[in-house]
């Protein structure tokens, strides 16, 4: 009996060192894949580092870029397109003006009374219905002008109505913001796309041909979204979502800070974790192969969560991308890689409003002449993703200096495709007193 129960015993012994080798082995490869997680995210963040240095270099970027677009068209990869608005809204305009708001799947028309300085806007409506999702695809051989086909087709059914204005959003914006405050200088979209216009001296403008409008303003739409430049700190991640866009080698800054692409980003990082790390486990998630899948109001909300488990972060994980299980360590990892995206866009957002102020001469004080100047921003982005604002206003301060940041402001100028167009049709309209029926 003793000689069985020995054998035994060194049976048993043997048993648990192999198992605690299993588990020592394990562990050094578990530590493996943290490191390359780690590492990973590390040289991420790295390569989307946006110091204040580098910053100027955008912002001063972006002002070159500016003045090669104005002084000829294809001179710079920023169109700075002579809008032909040359009146903004000042707060007299009085009378009953429709908009016609085309988006992107919806369209909204709008009804709005203006009674002038002291009534403002007496009353606005709208009507908005879905577009066929027939008439969102088709040919752009017909090439006819937007406003001719729409007067026509006003005149088939007996509208007595007459085109004012055509713009977009981002000019809508700056209306808009101009109707409520006189110091709006420009203004910004960010939101599932981005853009920027602003005022430009009209004498400033080479590439304008015609008599000087008597203004001596012209409102330009820069279409910032296509601005680059090497300072712009690119990442492979960039680079492949560019490549496989539709438009590659195009629209590089907004792929950078729009809500149409950070959500992506994030996207195109987890699935190098998951491939090379093994970050949820060993097989790479199916859903985290889709582009896309991972939008940017995903992303936010995650970036947001401050519940102690990260509950948000859990949740999202599991109904967008069907990971369940994860570990409060992998989720902090996935709100550091968010704050690092919109970090990024965020700071270089900031750095573009910049290169317009130092366009302007605004970005400086000059004899102790302090201008206030007023920024009219919209969107998504902007509206609901409230670290990605909070960032992009510190970092306006940061590259500006406290004295002259006290005297730039960043206003909310809503619905800029909407109420914005209403008032350049009205401020570019002979104004009619019409009674309400």
């Amino acid at each position: 009996m003793g000689k069985v129960a020995v054998g035994a015993a060194v049976v048993c012994a043997a048993a648990v060192c192999a198992a605690a080798a299993l588990v020592v082995r394990h562990r050094i490869k578990s530590s493996g894949k943290w490191a390359r997680t780690l590492a990973i995210l590390k040289e991420f963040e790295e390569k989307c580092g946006t110091p204040i240095s580098k910053l100027k270099q955008v912002a001063d970027a972006m002002t070159v870029e500016m003045h090669a677009g104005l002084a000829s068209e294809g001179g710079s990869k920023l169109k700075m397109i002579i809008s032909y608005v040359d009146n903004l809204p000042t707060g007299d305009e009085k009378g009953l003006f429709y908009a016609l708001d085309l988006g992107g799947t919806n369209f909204r028309v709008l009804r709005v009374q203006l009674g002038g300085k002291e009534s403002r806007v007496v009353k606005q409506e709208f009507e908005e219905v879905s577009i066929p999702p027939h008439l969102m695809t088709g040919s752009s051989d017909v090439g006819q002008d937007v406003v001719g086909e729409l007067t026509k087709a006003m005149e088939r059914v007996g509208l007595d109505m007459r085109v004012a204005a055509l713009v977009n959003d981002t000019i809508g914006t700056l209306a808009g913001g101009r109707y409520n405050n006189p110091d709006v200088v420009a203004a910004v979209i960010l939101g599932t796309g981005t853009n920027a216009a602003y005022v430009e001296r009209a004498h400033a403008i080479p590439k304008w041909h015609g008599l000087l409008p008597k203004s001596g303003d012209m409102v330009i739409n820069m279409e910032w979204g296509n601005f680059r430049s090497s300072h712009l700190p690119l990442t492979e991640y960039d680079q492949e979502l560019d490549a496989d866009s539709l438009n590659p080698g195009e629209q590089i800054f907004e792929k950078m800070i729009s809500g149409m692409y950070l959500g992506e980003i994030v996207r195109r990082v987890l699935y190098k974790m998951a491939e090379e790390a093994e970050f949820f486990g060993d097989t790479v998630p199916p859903k985290l192969k889709i582009p896309f899948i991972l939008r940017t109001p995903h992303m936010s909300a995650m970036h947001h969560d401050t519940s102690p488990d990260l509950k948000v972060v859990a949740t999202k994980l599991k109904d967008i991308l069907e990971i369940s299980n994860t570990s409060l360590k992998m989720r902090k990892v996935i709100v550091e890689l968010c704050d690092i995206v919109a970090t990024r866009g965020a700071r270089l957002s900031a750095a573009g409003i910049v290169g317009i102020l130092k366009k302007l001469g605004r970005d400086i004080v000059k004899d102790g002449e302090k201008l206030k100047s007023v920024v009219a921003l919209d969107g998504g982005l902007y509206e609901h993703y409230t670290k990605f604002r909070t960032c992009m206003e510190n970092t306006l301060t940061e590259l500006l200096g406290d004295e002259v940041s006290d005297n730039i402001v960043i206003e909310h100028s809503n619905d800029g495709s909407g109420i914005g167009a209403t008032l350049l049709a009205a401020c570019h309209s002979q104004y009619i007193e019409v009674e309400e029926s």
